[in-house]
């Protein structure tokens, strides 16, 4: 089969989807499909005879217009099949405003939150409970996120938020544990824990081997796995997501879980959730790349 594998691009998350791409570009390589590496930096409009001549697109890029539904959408203008979810589904799980209202209108729990416009001022203190996160509301890999203790604070993590988007979510914070789950055609796999070395699952813990312990299957009881499994799954097809994602997740004292957001293109490198959750189902990470292009080309 000839592939094409979009990678790298010109959002703040390049290095890692370049990343992600060599990885998917090995794998398909190992796989025996006839691989076209692409990448968009400079646009699609060059691509396009390429893109014609290939039996599908593995989308590996992540953040911006390869996520936010952008490129997807030109893809389906094309009507060439490319692997993640179409531009409908990915401009919803991108903004989380939108799929959080969604999702917290089929009752499951994802924390409150208010959202500043560009032209909006920061609530007063006494208007807002502490701590806080603060961050971009459509940027991933925790780009221009922080964790607020107090007024003090707000301020500066605002700024830098806005830094990766215009409009910033002021979101209660819950304590507790960080899950993933991954999700793949209809199914759904084994929980990630995630212990990152930080205070919270930043940008370094998440790409540089060491910062972070993972565990997998997550130490859960089976009731509990299988609900959140379940509502990782529900998730999915309520956003109208296709082929594969990552559902996130904290777990309170009370053992809630509430729902943060989901990855239309989850990373795809060494250190990636999704790779990690596959393994622990006893699939190689070529196997895993492989169930995505079939997926893909059920459609």
């Amino acid at each position: 089969m000839k592939i094409a594998i979009l990678y790298g691009g010109n959002s703040a998350e390049r290095e890692v989807s370049l990343s992600s791409g060599n990885a998917i570009i090995d794998a398909c390589n190992i796989l025996g499909h006839d691989v076209v590496a692409l990448d968009p930096s400079n646009g699609m409009a060059s691509m396009v005879p390429d893109l014609l001549s290939v039996d599908l697109v593995f989308n590996g890029l992540h953040g911006g217009d390869g996520e936010n539904g952008v490129i997807p959408g030109f893809l389906q203008s094309l009507d060439v099949k490319f692997t993640g979810s179409g531009n409908e589904a990915s401009a919803i799980c991108m903004d989380k405003r939108v799929s959080k209202t969604l999702v917290h209108r089929k009752g499951i729990p994802t924390p409150d939150w208010i959202s500043l416009g560009e032209n909006d001022k920061i609530p007063t203190d006494n208007t807002l409970v502490y701590p806080l996160v603060v961050k971009p509301n459509d940027q991933g890999s925790t780009l221009g996120l922080s964790i607020v203790e107090n007024h003090s604070q707000l301020e500066d993590a605002v700024d830098l938020a806005r830094q990766f988007g215009n409009i910033i979510l002021l979101e209660e914070f819950i304590a507790g544990r960080e899950l993933t789950v991954t999700v793949i055609g209809d199914d759904s796999y084994p929980i990630v824990e995630i212990v990152p070395k930080h205070d919270l699952y930043d940008y370094d813990c998440k790409y540089t081997k060491g910062m972070t312990e993972y565990f997998c299957p997550a130490d859960l009881s089976e009731i509990l796995t299988k609900s959140i499994q379940e509502s990782s799954e529900k998730i999915h097809h309520l956003l109208g997501c296709r082929h594969y994602s990552r559902v996130d997740f904290r777990l309170d004292e009370n053992r809630k879980a509430w729902f943060l957001e989901v990855n239309t293109l989850p990373g795809m490198t060494e250190t990636s959730l999704v790779p990690k959750s596959a393994g622990a189902a006893g699939l190689s990470f070529s196997e895993l790349i492989q169930i995505i292009i079939n997926e893909a080309m059920k459609d």
